[in-house]
């Protein structure tokens, strides 16, 4: 099947050039909007592509969009069936990440959350967002993780990954690959856009949801990978910030990172400087879940039926037209 870019916007399927806003938006203007991030990996042997745990990451959307006083029409169920189409229809053969926008269409100047909101989605073939074949050098940020009352972390809000994209710059300028920022009081939060363990004395430890972390969907698998077939607990608690420099191993997790090595902070090697024995366990054990090679983590992915390619461009689903 020929690859196309198509683009869910405006209750339509359109060509992705095609799927624009006003400059004047509100969501443009002042970053009130909520995203997601779904990734979809290709299984060659199955000639399929697989959504990791859409409705997990449809029902946060969801979620996160009341916290603007925005809704979607769609329920998490239908919103699955809509990506998968939006999937077949671009025809990729490779791992792809899935982008669904809930944001705010008033054209107005003035912050005030005015009624009115959509929701758009597309697809692009996404590969490693991080490094994940080497340990990873970061960097604790001089840049504090907001704080839920200023902008709630758990919420994807648009306007917030300003915060992300300060402390993930300055991380580069300084000489690492990413960072880790801290929050108000000064514990460990996460990475600049992923969740962090460490690994100390045969037990992992995650910050908590109170720490002003996403409530990451990537982390609550590794904590449930981890436990059932690893057999390694998960602590979650405060973590100080010279804790990591002691930790057995550290590494990240998150939709675009995956699980990705972490071997210094802020130029202190942890362990011997390598990816460590559970890490790497967790990294092959992920990638094989994602691609629907063990059969009983299967129920988190959804097959996109990649052999059942819409026939008509005026084909409709669930109520979504071209």
């Amino acid at each position: 099947m020929r690859h196309r870019e198509i683009a869910f916007f405006e209750g339509r399927f359109v060509p992705l050039a095609e799927a624009n806003i006003n400059v004047m938006t509100h969501a443009f203007n002042y970053g009130t909007a909520v995203f997601e991030g779904i990734r979809g990996y290709w299984n060659g042997d199955d000639e399929e592509m697989y959504l990791f745990r859409p409705r997990e990451h449809f029902v946060r959307l969801i979620q996160n969009a009341s916290l603007l006083k925005m809704s979607l029409l769609y329920d998490a169920d239908v919103l699955c069936e809509l990506t998968a189409e939006l999937v077949r229809r671009n025809g990729y053969r490779e791992d792809v990440y899935i982008r669904p926008l809930v944001y705010k269409t008033a054209r107005q100047i003035g912050t005030k959350l005015s009624p009115g909101e959509d929701f758009t989605m597309f697809v692009v073939p996404m590969r490693d967002y991080v490094d994940t074949s080497r340990p990873l050098s970061v960097g604790v940020s001089s840049w504090r993780r907001l704080e839920d009352n200023a902008i709630p972390a758990r919420g994807k809000i648009c306007g917030a990954y300003v915060n992300s994209a300060l402390a993930a710059t300055e991380a580069r300028d300084n000489g690492y690959d990413e960072a880790i920022v801290l929050n108000a009081a000064g514990k460990v939060a996460e990475g600049a856009a992923m969740n962090l363990f460490i690994l100390r004395s045969g037990r992992l430890v995650t910050t908590p949801v109170y720490a002003d972390i996403l409530e990451g969907i990537t982390r609550h698998t590794v904590v449930e990978l981890a436990r059932w077939e690893l057999g390694i607990e998960t602590e979650f608690r405060p973590i100080d910030r010279s804790e990591l420099y002691i930790a057995d191993e550290i590494f990240f997790c998150g939709t675009g990172a995956q699980i990705a090595a972490i071997g210094a902070v802020d130029r202190r090697p942890i362990g011997n400087g390598q990816s460590g024995p559970v890490t790497r366990r967790l990294q092959a054990l992920y990638a094989d879940v994602v691609r629907g090679r063990v059969p009983h983590y299967r129920h988190w992915l959804l097959p996109c039926q990649m052999a059942s390619s819409y026939v008509e461009d005026t084909a409709c689903l669930a109520g979504f037209g071209d």
